[in-house]
């Protein structure tokens, strides 16, 4: 599938502000204003350039920011005022900019009565509301799982691997042709949860698919569950070289470009990543396939979700034009682009659209019920995936134990 460059990876961005980058390249104006993560460039520049051919009289300034600067820098605009019309939300719980953090505080609008909210899945009701009324459009379903080169995968004699010992036995085989099977880019905070979050789909939730309401009863810890072995294997994925070298100096943009340039094989993302690698690559073949964490296929599960999602911010300054942009938001016309863009599954089911041949396994999994949402949407507060994240590092930088990293995750959790 063909891929359109439109802008520029990423935005420069001051710390206390985010930098607007206008989807035509201008300087922006007093128009509609937008906010996305800088991942998803591609898809919502498409998605701007079509909204703004219907509506030529609204001109549209996006911003892009990563991810951590996204959610530090959001809240404190929208208790400032200076917040854009719309913006990225994380469906659910756990971080600063989800739902169940913003809609308590008058932040969203309540967009209940929009006729999207009928197309929504009932699986993804419960990351979409809070307390029964909707807060977001839901643009894209999306997965985590290996993003690789079928080229580059064929060029080592091997297949798709589907049990752990031949995903061990394949990081040996790349290293020996001298490439590494994954990249990973632990210097970026976001991407040390994505590796566990793989592994732990199965570790965790195939023996125990009610782990999470057993968090939430005070039934369970994440010390001595599933995600120890999770932790565990993260880290003999390291100890057996499946990673580049210095995963913690190599951040996010660097992992793509290692797979884009052949340096690696793959490397562990949510499927929106396919349009980032796409885009490097050229006229590269992608495929994408679950990580397996057990010696057994048939229990392999795959995280996946509701990925990007959209809220109107309550307090607006122009609440028609901003009403006008999440409805085409939810639209068949640009759930398509967007996904088609972005490498990815729309939120709002439609039969009739074509996928994306690399989204194979991730539709395959969906269909028979063998994904799990992921972790954070479920967790009840931001600093457990903070704490995630710095215990991850920790552990790549040998300065905590996996036992000690999972107690201050157990603390997070616990902490009101």
């Amino acid at each position: 599938m063909s891929r359109r460059i439109l802008a520029p990876l990423t935005c420069l961005a001051a710390a206390a502000a985010l930098t607007a980058c206008s989807a035509d390249g201008g300087d922006g104006g007093d128009g509609l204003t937008v906010t996305a993560n800088s991942t998803d460039r591609v898809p919502m520049d498409a998605v701007v350039a079509a909204f703004q051919e219907a509506n030529p009289d609204t001109e549209v300034t996006v911003t892009y920011a990563d991810t951590d600067q996204l959610q530090s820098t959001l809240r404190t605009q929208l208790s400032s005022g200076t917040a854009p019309d719309v913006f990225t939300v994380w469906p659910g719980n756990g971080n600063p900019a989800a739902v169940e953090l913003l809609a308590p505080s008058g932040y969203l609008a309540d967009l209940s009565d929009m006729e999207f909210t009928s197309r929504i899945p009932e699986g993804d009701r419960p990351v979409t509301e809070y307390e029964g009324a909707t807060y977001v459009v839901p643009v894209t379903y999306s997965g985590i799982g290996v993003i690789y080169g079928k080229e580059a995968l064929a060029d080592l004699g091997a297949e798709e691997p589907t049990t752990w010992s031949e995903l061990i036995d394949l990081c040996g085989t790349a290293r020996d042709e001298g490439v590494s099977l994954l990249a990973l880019g632990n210097q970026t905070p976001w991407v040390t949860q994505l590796v566990t979050y793989a592994l732990a789909g199965t570790t965790v939730y195939a023996d125990n698919p009610e782990f999470d309401e057993q968090m939430a009863a005070g039934e369970a810890a994440f010390a001595d569950s599933g995600w120890q072995t999770a932790m565990e294997k993260y880290l003999e994925m390291e100890e057996e070289g499946c990673f580049n070298e210095d995963p913690l100096g190599t951040s996010y943009e660097a992992s793509v470009s290692n797979v884009a340039q052949g340096d690696a094989v793959g490397l562990v993302q949510v499927a929106t990543t396919l349009s980032q690698v796409q885009s490097e690559a050229g006229d590269t073949e992608l495929g994408m396939f679950a990580l397996p964490a057990t010696d057994d296929a048939d229990q392999t599960l795959m995280p996946g979700s509701v990925s990007a999602a959209y809220g109107l911010n309550a307090e607006s300054a122009d609440s028609a034009q901003a009403t006008a942009f999440v409805e085409f938001l939810a639209s068949p016309e640009a759930q398509d682009i967007y996904a088609t863009e972005g490498g990815t599954l729309t939120a709002l089911p439609d039969e009739d659209r074509e996928i994306d041949p690399a989204l194979t396994t991730l539709t395959e999994f969906q269909t028979e019920g063998r994904t799990v949402p992921f972790m954070d949407q479920r967790w009840p507060n931001p600093r457990v995936q903070q704490a995630h994240f710095t215990v991850v590092q920790q552990l790549f930088a040998g300065d905590v134990t996996v036992e000690e990293a999972l107690t201050e995750m157990d603390e997070a959790y616990e902490a009101e």
